[in-house]
């Protein structure tokens, strides 16, 4: 029932969020959107985005937490005010997505210290923001940036550590970007670890048991999305891996802006046979991008399968999570609350963005406890 209630209350969260848009917010704000990458900044009074390269899923799977990346963090906040001319009076938060949602599952006890430090040291309150939450993100700054070209149902959007298909009325999010899925992939086949490791070549046999897995993991999609979909993929992911790597294996005009399962399907059965150095050279690109596109190629297959779409638009967009960031009022609220909103977070997990920080209660001689929902 808590999830039917979640995504009931998506399409009143993107609403929202396209009417902060259509009008300049004031005061000003500044949002960090910290993915599973990297740290990009964005200001609601400027056009400039900054960007920082800090690789979250790694010290994360090094350490067990985030705590090595406290001090880049830190660092990479400072940066927009050098760059962009950020007005140091606005209000500032950061949204802590796939790599954060993945710290808070796996230890919250061991991410509480973390935030806690990054707000002492640079005065900013990162909110762990949930799934679907960044699927209305994705989509309102999907819209944004093509405007009518945006002519499908859905966006897909593939991170490192996390996917959505959102839209303006429905979303399926799940923690298996690139990076994670490939991982998950490599660790089913008890391949070698990494990273990453290499999974070409694969028999047909490995090639079904993938399959198999993944669709046991998007079983859900269609009936969480309302039924079969139709989808613009805006990530590079697809832009820059499984489209053009297509269109060479099969010999088709490049940049056609559409990929369909059975060209895919073909692609696949070419790839699962070569060596990741065959991949590469066949290609033209590094060993390092050719070791994820073979997983990549099947998670795109399999997110068309589960959302019953036979064709994929593609569109090359820079999104962000920035305009989303920004008009989130929720978001804001939670930063002027932070005390009670860790201690919520470390009590409820995800479920601490969804409750009420009017409700934050503050006792004398303490910090804002959260007592009430």
């Amino acid at each position: 029932m808590a999830l039917k209630r979640m995504f009931r209350t998506l399409p009143l969260l993107a609403c929202g969020l396209v009417a902060s848009l259509a009008h300049a917010q004031t005061p000003c704000r500044v949002a960090y959107d910290i993915g599973s990458s990297g740290v990009r900044a964005g200001a609601s009074n400027s056009d400039r985005t900054t960007r920082a390269g800090i690789d979250y899923l790694a010290a994360l799977r090094e350490n067990g937490s985030l705590d090595a990346t406290v001090d880049p963090t830190v660092a990479a906040f400072a940066e927009p005010f050098g760059k962009a001319n950020f007005n140091t009076g606005c209000a500032r938060v950061g949204g802590g997505f796939s790599a954060w949602r993945l710290a808070a599952q796996q230890d919250v006890g061991k991410l509480i210290p973390v935030l806690t430090r990054i707000r002492a040291a640079s005065g900013v309150a990162v909110i762990v923001v949930p799934q679907d939450v960044e699927g209305s993100y994705g989509y309102v700054g999907a819209r944004k940036l093509l405007g009518g070209r945006l002519a499908t149902s859905h966006v897909l959007d593939i991170g490192g550590g996390s996917l959505q298909i959102a839209g303006a009325r429905s979303t399926f999010g799940d923690a298996i970007g690139q990076k994670l899925w490939h991982q998950q992939v490599c660790q089913a086949l008890g391949k070698p670890d990494g990273p990453p490791c290499r999974l070409s070549p694969m028999t047909d046999a490995e090639l079904s048991a993938v399959r198999t897995l993944l669709a046991e993991r998007l079983k859900n999609v269609r009936s969480i999305l309302g039924g079969p979909v139709t989808m613009t993929a805006i990530s590079r992911p697809v832009t820059h891996g499984v489209e053009p790597a297509v269109e060479r294996l099969l010999g088709k005009p490049a940049g056609q802006g559409m990929l369909t399962r059975a060209d895919l399907g073909a692609a696949i059965a070419q790839l699962a046979g070569m060596t990741l150095d065959g991949i590469a050279a066949r290609l033209g690109i590094a060993p390092a991008y050719a070791a994820y596109l073979l997983s990549d190629m099947l998670l795109v297959e399999g997110l068309m399968e589960a959302g019953g779409a036979s064709a994929l638009q593609v569109a090359e967009i820079d999104l962000t999570n920035i305009p989303g960031l920004l008009a989130d009022d929720t978001a804001y609220r939670w930063a002027d609350n932070y005390a009670c909103y860790l201690v919520r977070l470390a009590r409820d997990g995800m479920g601490a963005y969804a409750s009420n920080p009017a409700t934050c209660a503050t006792r004398s001689g303490s910090s804002e406890a959260g007592f009430h929902k």
